[in-house]
């Protein structure tokens, strides 16, 4: 994933933090060779390279990741949108080139949508899948916070019950520190070149993830544009939102509704976590906050 990650722990004496180290690490790299696109040899790309309607055998795990971002899709609308990767190659913002290729980009103007089980199936019982369509998957959207609920699981089999665990800015948190007071991570301010904080979230047995438009941007024509593609355009986004911030159970949901609830949009995004009963919080592009939180 080319990210960075943490774990916080409180235990009593005894624990091995090298060989903790170890399976955290492992843990991650794990995720690394099944789902990256950074990655020739990974599973994703296997079965992105594989011929179309070829049946291809994946990691359990690499199946459960799918068909989670499958039914996100579902669920909303088709705004989290895994079969963009041939748009996040194209706009510069996947792996080689960093820079928008305008060839590319306009042959991609007539590609088909990602409508499963037309362009993916999967077949469960036998941990395999097949692409229906030319479309390059990427689970960016959802990779990092099933790597956060891997660094999770870690921790729980090691015996460990109070701790805050992280890749990046997603974070998943269980028990309470000594004091009984919940963790404490910073939520930051959306804006570009900007390190401040604008509130703090309490986390005791959830994990959150935010999604936003200010950090991975290219240039283009003298304006900025995000990392996160539109499936509807077929384009970076470009709407009222600066930030999507999901709080869940898990950190793969939250990570995928963090970027489907940004897609979605200022209007349309407060009112779907409201009807699935999701607690995000949205940060307008004027800086308006508006929170869906119980």
């Amino acid at each position: 994933m080319g990210a960075r990650w943490s774990a916080v722990f409180f235990a009593a004496g005894g624990v091995d933090e090298v060989a903790l180290t170890r399976r955290l690490q492992g843990a991650l790299d794990r995720v690394e060779r099944q789902m990256s696109t950074w990655r020739p040899d990974s599973d994703l790309e296997q079965l992105n390279a594989a011929p179309l309607g070829t049946w291809v055998a994946i990691p359990c795990e690499l199946m459960g990741v799918l068909a989670a971002a499958l039914e996100i899709g579902r669920l909303s609308g088709g705004a989290f949108d895994i079969g963009v990767g041939d748009l996040v190659q194209a706009w510069g913002f996947g792996c080689g080139t960093r820079v928008p290729d305008g060839g590319r980009i306009a042959a991609l103007a007539g590609r088909p949508s990602f409508e499963p089980p037309k362009t993916l199936q999967l077949d469960p019982a036998g941990c395999r899948a097949r692409r229906l369509a030319p479309l390059r998957l990427d689970l960016s959207g959802i990779a990092k916070g099933f790597g956060v609920d891997e660094l999770a699981r870690e921790m729980t089999e090691a015996g460990l019950s109070s701790w805050l665990v992280g890749v990046d800015g997603e974070m998943r948190a269980a028990g309470t520190k000594p004091d009984g007071r919940p963790w404490a991570v910073a939520h930051e301010t959306p804006a570009l070149g900007v390190r401040e904080v604008l509130g703090v979230l309490e986390l005791s047995g959830a994990a959150v993830a935010t999604s936003g438009s200010y950090r991975h941007q290219v240039e283009v024509a003298g304006r900025r544009l995000s990392h996160t593609m539109d499936p509807s355009r077929g384009a970076p986004l470009e709407n009222d939102l600066a930030a999507v911030t999901v709080l869940s159970d898990t950190c793969m949901a939250a990570d995928a509704w963090a970027t489907a609830l940004l897609v979605r949009g200022a209007q349309d995004g407060p009112a779907l976590a409201r009807r699935l009963g999701l607690a995000a919080l949205f940060v307008g592009s004027d800086g308006e906050v508006v929170s869906t939180w119980p």
